[in-house]
């Protein structure tokens, strides 16, 4: 309804050529984890989903050196994946886009982790937030992507960006979960 009914064929196609991708390397650091995954998005996630998330995955990868993760850490690793989606995309909080789930799930890992929890608490909030997140993007008319070409008609429809990005942090809940 607003311009995104082929973003999740496309993150189907590049979230499979990514588990085919890591099914093949040995890595050696976490980073590698992610750099792979960011590649392979960008090479196969058509429109600007793929540079935007294969920009995200890059800089989470740059950001964990090595062989383990802790979760400031990764807290830092994922605030640079925030930053290069906002350097590419321009979007801010409230456009209508992926970093209306980001930015909010970032914050809970954040507040998470500074009030003393563990990964899987700070991930799952994370997780929750983002999907609140992309929940709040409904309401919304899109300032940015192709759904900002149809001005008032956006609002009403979630954004397939938020979405997929709610997905991703509630893999990553699932994945760190007891």
């Amino acid at each position: 309804a607003i311009g995104d009914a082929d973003h999740g064929v496309n993150m189907r196609r590049g979230f499979t050529a990514v588990l085919a991708k890591l099914a093949e390397l040995d890595a050696k650091t976490v980073g590698e984890v992610f750099l792979t995954t960011g590649n392979t998005l960008i090479s196969s996630v058509g429109g600007a989903t793929g540079p935007l998330y294969g920009s995200a995955f890059r800089a989470i990868g740059n950001a964990l050196p090595e062989p383990s993760a802790e979760p400031k850490q990764l807290l830092t690793a994922l605030t640079e994946g925030l930053a290069a989606i906002q350097r590419l995309g321009a979007a801010v909080p409230g456009d209508k886009t992926i970093v209306d789930a980001y930015a909010p799930a970032l914050a809970a890992f954040d507040r998470q982790l500074s009030q003393g929890a563990d990964l899987a608490s700070a991930a799952g909030s994370a997780a929750s937030a983002a999907e609140d997140g992309m929940r709040a993007t409904t309401p919304l008319q899109a300032r940015k992507g192709r759904a900002s070409y149809l001005g008032p008609r956006s609002v009403g429809h979630q954004d397939a960006g938020a979405t997929s990005t709610a997905l991703i942090f509630r893999a990553l809940a699932d994945v760190v979960a007891p």
